[in-house]
Parts: C-alpha cells; sequence; structure tokens
C-alpha cells in the first residue's frame, strides 16, 4: 500500500489549512478506496506506512502496561488496518471510531473479509455529544494521524486541537493510555499539547536521519498516560 504523510501538506498554527482537515476530503478518499477494495481487494493506504504500523503493534504486543483484553479505541481508524494487525496478534476488545461513514464501511468490509471480531463505529471525537462518550470508558486510545489532521483544520485548529485533548481525557479510564503517532509535531510540541491532563510514559522509536549535524525523524509516537 502506498505510504501517507500528512507534512507534505503542512501543520501548525503556522502550517495554513489543507484538505486534509475536512471531512469532505475523507469521505471522498474512503468512497474510491472501497471501490477499490470491492475490485481489487486493496485496502487502500496505511498512514505512515506498514513499517511504523508494526512498531506500534509491536509495542502494545511487548508492553506490560497492556493486555490483549485491554479495552482499545483506535481514534480515527481509517480503514482499520491497525486494529487489524492488533487482532491477528491476539487482542480481543477493539473498537474503531471515524467521523467518515464511507471509512467506517471500508474497515467493517475488511474486517470481515479477514474474519476478525472488530467494532466499527462513526463516532467524532470534537463532538461533546457524540454517544461515545456515554459508552465505557477504554484502557487505551490509540491514535495515528488523527491529531494531525485535525491540526489541518480550515476553520479554528488551535481551538480543536484542545477539544481533542480533554474528549480523549475523558474517554479513558483512570490512568488510560494514549498512543498518539504524529509526522507533524516533534516529541516536545506533543508532550506541551497534551501536558494539562496526560503525562508522558513512554516513546515509540522510529528509524532517525542525520541532516545538518542533527539528528530528526519524521514520524513521532508518543505514550501518554492520563491523569486523575
Amino acid at each position: 500500500p502506498e505510504v501517507t504523510n500528512m507534512a507534505d501538506d503542512g501543520a501548525d498554527d503556522s502550517f495554513g489549512p489543507s484538505k486534509l482537515g475536512t471531512k469532505e476530503y475523507w469521505d471522498a478518499v474512503y468512497k474510491e478506496d472501497m471501490t477499490n477494495f470491492q475490485d481489487n481487494a486493496d485496502m487502500g493506504e496505511i498512514w505512515f506506512g506498514e513499517d511504523c504500523m508494526a512498531r506500534i503493534v509491536r509495542w502494545f504486543r511487548e508492553s506490560a502496561q497492556v493486555q490483549t483484553d485491554s479495552s482499545v479505541l483506535d481514534i480515527g481508524c481509517g480503514n482499520g488496518a491497525l486494529l487489524v494487525e492488533m487482532a491477528k496478534e491476539g487482542f480481543t476488545s477493539l473498537i474503531g471510531m471515524d467521523y467518515s461513514q464511507p471509512s467506517v464501511d471500508l474497515a467493517v468490509a475488511i474486517a470481515k473479509k479477514e474474519n476478525l471480531d472488530i467494532t466499527f463505529q462513526r463516532a467524532d471525537i470534537l463532538n461533546k455529544e457524540d454517544p461515545i462518550f456515554s459508552a465505557d470508558r477504554f484502557d487505551l486510545c490509540a491514535d495515528k494521524g488523527t491529531y494531525d489532521a485535525i491540526s489541518l483544520s480550515p476553520e479554528d485548529p488551535t481551538q480543536k486541537r484542545q477539544t481533542y485533548v480533554s474528549h480523549v481525557h475523558r474517554l479513558l479510564k483512570d490512568s488510560g493510555l494514549l498512543v498518539i503517532t504524529s509526522c507533524n509535531w516533534t516529541k516536545d510540541e506533543l508532550l506541551e499539547h497534551f501536558s494539562s491532563g496526560f503525562s508522558s510514559v513512554d516513546e515509540i522509536k522510529h528509524p532517525t536521519f542525520q541532516f545538518g549535524g542533527k539528528t530528526g525523524t519524521t514520524t513521532t509516537s508518543v505514550v501518554f498516560r492520563k491523569k486523575d
């Protein structure tokens, strides 16, 4: 599958808005992906690539802080690829949410084809009235690119980021974990953004590169624990 990096379209308050921050864009993408899946059994793009996803799943599998029966919510699940891989690794309580109904339809179709027991539902992390907030809270929330997309919203991205942080806090059980992966924000920036309700407990390492005498990475994954 093709690898996509949202940093190509910019981000940050100075990033400027992007189509990647709109529901219309994602609806169109996943409608096309559904057609491709039905015609060619191609599940579509894997955000940040298969290697990145494998490192995240490996962390879940090897971490003493996560059990196979931990309740997991994938925020902005897209085609559900992350949860599909987690299910194959033996995780049993998996829910994916996305505000794009075509995304949910695609994820359901892929999981059915793989004969995997995963729940997918349409839900909006930014809507405080969404039924997802009335359900049981989760041991772990995962985000692979959704916070990045919210950061690219054409309408008040700073407020939406703040809303995201408070809403994820609501979704987690006491001392629950958030594993967030970003290509637009550095580790230090994520630590600042989530400082009010979370503390950093780990980092999933991704390949680094050298440029101008400095070491950097195109992808950052930080593990946060919910503060009481």
